[in-house]
């Protein structure tokens, strides 16, 4: 095991590199530090030579090497090609560690990895460090939410899954030069048994862009209908802000699945999360940023997310909320 910490870099079907990357790659220096400086490497998919700007991309961002598969087979994602190349990749660079991000394609692809190598893989992690030993610590919610679980894995490269926005993206402040090196693809074991017919790309509205939103208005149970959910809309429409919801709120038919906040939902950052009705169990806040402010408004002054929030509002969000639409 000589490659250090390898990350799997996401090419989207837009041609860039997927955001997760970098910010597993911030993750991944600290990591390295207590590892005595094992080099932060990463591998990519590509149907062409990575241009000058794709480099730049990953030497500004602290990788020591870069290795790459090259094929026009890659244009496309399909799960068993790319499990194919990437685990014969995988075998050939010998990482000790190996972080995916949980995105469709990461969830996707990390287990066919780790079952093909015989590894363990702990998937969705909020929080990643190395233990007394030098071992991967790898952090996750279990138990419904209820409990934080650190896993060791017996078995090497020891595999984690990270959703994005679980850790911050911070650029190298000195550029490195960062080593790009091409692996042999055998193109005739390239082969498919899935044939992509078409590809409809869900377009959301603006309001439940939770991504990258600097303020979100969430709800939860306690918001009791998609009228409820109205009020959160108006709310976010003055703060210039997002709609989010709990897992609760969403299985209600309450909100959409793509602005669920938590451990089965989205990992959110945003300056101001204001939670409505929201009971603020451990498998909700566990997809809020550590740093963000959280205002909440609960009727029960024993609600759990009193517990994290900066500032709390113990009253009836139906009185509350329209009188705060009022204000602003």
């Amino acid at each position: 095991m000589n490659n250090g910490i390898l990350i799997w870099a996401e090419v989207t079907r837009e041609s860039y590199v997927h955001p997760v990357t970098f910010e597993l790659a911030s993750k991944a220096k600290e990591l390295s530090e207590k590892k005595n400086n094992i080099p932060v490497t990463a591998l990519v998919c590509l149907t062409d030579e990575p241009s000058e700007d794709f480099k730049e991309a990953f030497c500004i961002n602290g990788f020591d090497k870069v290795f790459y598969l090259k094929s026009d087979k890659f244009k496309t994602y399909k799960s068993d090609l790319f499990a194919k190349a990437v685990i014969g990749a995988v075998q050939s660079i010998c990482p000790e560690i190996m972080l995916i991000g949980a995105t469709c394609q990461g969830r996707d692809l990390a287990p066919r990895i780790s079952t093909a190598l015989h590894t363990g893989l702990t998937a969705d992690c909020t929080a990643l460090d190395i233990n007394e030993e030098g071992k991967l610590a790898a952090t996750r919610p279990t138990f419904g939410g209820q409990l934080m679980a650190t896993i060791l894995s017996k078995n090497t490269p020891q595999m984690a899954t990270v959703r994005p926005k679980v850790f911050k993206f911070s650029a190298d402040s000195e550029r490195k030069n960062t080593e790009f090196i091409r692996l042999d693809v055998n193109e005739d074991t390239l082969i498919s048994n899935i044939e992509v017919v078409d590809f409809k790309k869900k377009f959301s509205s603006s309001l439940n862009e939770i991504d990258s939103a600097e303020i979100i208005v969430a709800g939860g149970r306690g918001m009791q209908s998609k009228e409820g959910f109205e009020l959160l809309k108006q709310l976010a429409v003055k703060l210039g802000g997002v709609v989010g919801a709990s897992r609760l709120a969403v299985e209600m038919g309450l909100a959409d699945a793509s602005c669920q906040v938590g451990q089965t939902g989205k990992s959110v950052c945003p300056k101001l999360y204001i939670a409505c009705g929201i009971s603020g169990a451990l498998q909700h806040t566990v997809g809020i940023d550590k740093d963000t402010k959280i205002i909440a408004i609960n009727s029960d002054k024993n609600a759990e997310i009193f517990k994290v929030a900066n500032y709390g509002i113990v009253g009836d969000a139906f009185e509350i909320i329209p009188q705060l639409i009022e204000d602003l």
